[in-house]
Protein backbone atom coordinates (compact mmCIF):
# COMPACT_ATOMS: atom_id res chain seq x y z
CA UNK A 1 0.00 0.00 0.00
CA UNK A 2 1.17 3.66 -1.04
CA UNK A 3 2.79 5.70 2.18
CA UNK A 4 1.85 8.39 -0.02
CA UNK A 5 -1.70 8.12 -2.55
CA UNK A 6 -1.89 9.20 -5.94
CA UNK A 7 -4.34 11.70 -6.77
CA UNK A 8 -7.61 10.38 -9.27
CA UNK A 9 -7.00 12.54 -12.15
CA UNK A 10 -10.67 13.32 -12.93
CA UNK A 11 -10.45 14.63 -8.98
CA UNK A 12 -8.22 16.56 -9.32
CA UNK A 13 -7.84 20.69 -10.51
CA UNK A 14 -5.94 23.50 -11.29
CA UNK A 15 -1.92 23.35 -11.96
CA UNK A 16 -2.03 19.63 -11.13
CA UNK A 17 -5.28 18.66 -13.45
CA UNK A 18 -3.45 20.62 -15.90
CA UNK A 19 -0.30 18.42 -16.07
CA UNK A 20 -1.88 15.32 -15.43
CA UNK A 21 -3.90 16.10 -18.94
CA UNK A 22 -0.90 16.86 -20.59
CA UNK A 23 0.85 13.56 -19.57
CA UNK A 24 -1.83 11.34 -20.76
CA UNK A 25 -2.38 13.54 -23.89
CA UNK A 26 1.04 12.85 -24.55
CA UNK A 27 1.46 8.71 -23.33
CA UNK A 28 -1.97 7.88 -23.51
CA UNK A 29 -1.87 6.97 -19.81
CA UNK A 30 -1.15 8.44 -16.15
CA UNK A 31 1.08 6.25 -14.07
CA UNK A 32 0.89 6.29 -10.72
CA UNK A 33 4.52 8.00 -10.25
CA UNK A 34 3.28 11.08 -12.04
CA UNK A 35 -0.72 10.56 -9.96
CA UNK A 36 1.46 10.95 -6.88
CA UNK A 37 4.22 13.59 -7.47
CA UNK A 38 1.57 15.37 -8.48
CA UNK A 39 0.23 16.40 -4.86
CA UNK A 40 3.10 19.17 -5.52
CA UNK A 41 2.02 20.40 -9.26
CA UNK A 42 5.47 22.41 -8.86
CA UNK A 43 7.46 19.06 -8.42
CA UNK A 44 5.70 17.07 -11.27
CA UNK A 45 6.38 20.26 -13.46
CA UNK A 46 9.72 20.34 -12.92
CA UNK A 47 10.32 16.66 -13.20
CA UNK A 48 8.44 16.94 -16.93
CA UNK A 49 10.38 19.60 -17.75
CA UNK A 50 13.55 18.38 -16.91
CA UNK A 51 13.05 15.22 -18.70
CA UNK A 52 11.59 17.59 -22.00
CA UNK A 53 14.67 19.11 -22.30
CA UNK A 54 16.66 16.22 -21.84
CA UNK A 55 14.65 14.52 -24.84
CA UNK A 56 16.35 17.49 -26.94
CA UNK A 57 20.01 16.35 -25.95
CA UNK A 58 22.09 14.65 -27.86
CA UNK A 59 21.53 10.94 -25.82
CA UNK A 60 19.19 8.78 -27.80
CA UNK A 61 15.77 7.94 -26.16
CA UNK A 62 16.89 4.70 -25.68
CA UNK A 63 20.59 5.51 -24.06
CA UNK A 64 18.24 7.76 -21.13
CA UNK A 65 16.32 4.69 -20.66
CA UNK A 66 19.65 2.16 -20.54
CA UNK A 67 20.78 4.68 -17.47
CA UNK A 68 18.04 4.85 -16.25
CA UNK A 69 17.42 1.35 -15.55
CA UNK A 70 21.59 1.02 -14.57
CA UNK A 71 20.26 3.96 -11.77
CA UNK A 72 17.21 1.88 -11.02
CA UNK A 73 19.25 -1.29 -10.47
CA UNK A 74 21.79 0.48 -8.40
CA UNK A 75 19.17 2.18 -6.23
CA UNK A 76 16.86 -0.48 -6.07
CA UNK A 77 14.09 0.97 -7.58
CA UNK A 78 11.40 -1.77 -9.29
CA UNK A 79 8.79 0.94 -10.14
CA UNK A 80 11.11 2.52 -12.07
CA UNK A 81 13.10 -0.69 -13.22
CA UNK A 82 9.12 -1.87 -14.08
CA UNK A 83 8.63 1.46 -15.91
CA UNK A 84 11.96 1.89 -17.69
CA UNK A 85 12.37 -1.33 -19.14
CA UNK A 86 8.81 -1.09 -20.49
CA UNK A 87 9.54 2.24 -21.91
CA UNK A 88 13.24 0.35 -23.00
CA UNK A 89 11.42 -2.22 -24.68
CA UNK A 90 9.60 0.73 -27.09
CA UNK A 91 12.62 2.34 -27.44
CA UNK A 92 13.69 -1.17 -29.51
CA UNK A 93 16.05 -2.67 -26.56
CA UNK A 94 15.82 -6.42 -26.48
CA UNK A 95 15.02 -8.21 -23.18
CA UNK A 96 18.88 -9.55 -22.55
CA UNK A 97 19.90 -5.89 -23.08
CA UNK A 98 17.42 -4.24 -20.68
CA UNK A 99 18.18 -6.81 -18.18
CA UNK A 100 21.69 -6.18 -18.17
CA UNK A 101 21.43 -2.53 -18.01
CA UNK A 102 20.23 -2.86 -14.39
CA UNK A 103 23.19 -4.40 -13.83
CA UNK A 104 24.78 -1.39 -15.74
CA UNK A 105 26.31 -3.49 -18.13
CA UNK A 106 25.42 -3.87 -21.69
CA UNK A 107 26.68 -5.46 -24.78
CA UNK A 108 27.65 -2.80 -26.61
CA UNK A 109 30.96 -1.18 -25.28
CA UNK A 110 30.25 2.48 -25.86
CA UNK A 111 26.98 1.66 -23.24
CA UNK A 112 29.10 -0.15 -20.75
CA UNK A 113 31.01 3.02 -20.35
CA UNK A 114 28.42 5.10 -20.21
CA UNK A 115 26.28 2.79 -17.60
CA UNK A 116 29.68 2.16 -15.61
CA UNK A 117 30.17 6.06 -15.16
CA UNK A 118 26.03 6.20 -14.58
CA UNK A 119 26.70 3.61 -11.70
CA UNK A 120 29.68 4.98 -10.39
CA UNK A 121 27.69 8.58 -9.59
CA UNK A 122 25.30 7.09 -7.71
CA UNK A 123 27.52 4.36 -5.91
CA UNK A 124 30.02 7.64 -5.36
CA UNK A 125 27.49 10.42 -4.41
CA UNK A 126 29.06 12.18 -7.58
CA UNK A 127 32.45 12.10 -6.34
CA UNK A 128 33.45 10.20 -9.73
CA UNK A 129 37.38 9.32 -10.03
CA UNK A 130 39.44 10.87 -12.72
CA UNK A 131 39.74 6.99 -13.59
CA UNK A 132 35.94 7.57 -13.98
CA UNK A 133 36.27 10.33 -16.28
CA UNK A 134 38.71 8.95 -18.15
CA UNK A 135 37.18 5.71 -18.82
CA UNK A 136 34.40 7.29 -20.32
CA UNK A 137 35.97 9.96 -22.52
CA UNK A 138 37.79 6.69 -23.83
CA UNK A 139 34.54 5.54 -24.76
CA UNK A 140 34.21 8.39 -26.95
CA UNK A 141 32.17 10.68 -24.92
CA UNK A 142 32.45 14.36 -24.94
CA UNK A 143 31.64 16.81 -22.14
CA UNK A 144 28.20 17.69 -23.57
CA UNK A 145 27.31 13.88 -23.15
CA UNK A 146 29.18 13.56 -19.74
CA UNK A 147 26.68 16.49 -18.56
CA UNK A 148 23.73 15.33 -19.98
CA UNK A 149 24.54 11.27 -18.58
CA UNK A 150 25.10 13.25 -14.76
CA UNK A 151 21.54 14.99 -15.63
CA UNK A 152 19.74 11.76 -16.49
CA UNK A 153 21.39 10.21 -13.66
CA UNK A 154 20.18 13.24 -11.28
CA UNK A 155 16.66 13.27 -12.66
CA UNK A 156 16.56 9.46 -12.44
CA UNK A 157 17.54 9.96 -8.40
CA UNK A 158 14.53 11.86 -8.15
CA UNK A 159 12.45 9.12 -9.12
CA UNK A 160 14.03 6.72 -7.09
CA UNK A 161 14.21 8.28 -3.97
CA UNK A 162 10.46 8.96 -4.91
CA UNK A 163 9.22 5.74 -4.94
CA UNK A 164 11.65 4.14 -2.42
CA UNK A 165 9.64 6.97 0.21
CA UNK A 166 5.59 6.91 -1.71
CA UNK A 167 6.01 3.46 -1.92
CA UNK A 168 4.47 4.13 -5.44
CA UNK A 169 2.28 0.83 -6.25
CA UNK A 170 3.94 0.09 -9.58
CA UNK A 171 1.45 -0.20 -12.51
CA UNK A 172 3.41 -1.71 -15.38
CA UNK A 173 4.31 -5.33 -15.67
CA UNK A 174 6.81 -5.93 -12.83
CA UNK A 175 10.46 -5.90 -13.23
CA UNK A 176 12.84 -6.73 -9.99
CA UNK A 177 15.70 -4.09 -9.34
CA UNK A 178 17.33 -6.46 -7.67
CA UNK A 179 20.89 -7.84 -8.66
CA UNK A 180 20.08 -11.46 -8.72
CA UNK A 181 21.87 -14.60 -11.02
CA UNK A 182 18.84 -14.68 -13.19
CA UNK A 183 20.05 -12.12 -15.63
CA UNK A 184 22.50 -13.18 -18.32
CA UNK A 185 25.33 -11.40 -19.33
CA UNK A 186 25.06 -9.36 -22.26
Amino acid sequence: MPRIAPLVPEETKGKAKTLLDGVKASIGVVPNLFRTIAHSPAALEAHLSFSSALAGGRLSAAQREQIALAVAGENGCDYCASAHTLVGKGAGLSDAELAANLDARSGDERMRAILAFAKAIVASRGFVSDADLSRVREAGLGEEEIVEVLAVVVGNIFTNYFNHIAETEIDFPFVSAARDAVRSAA
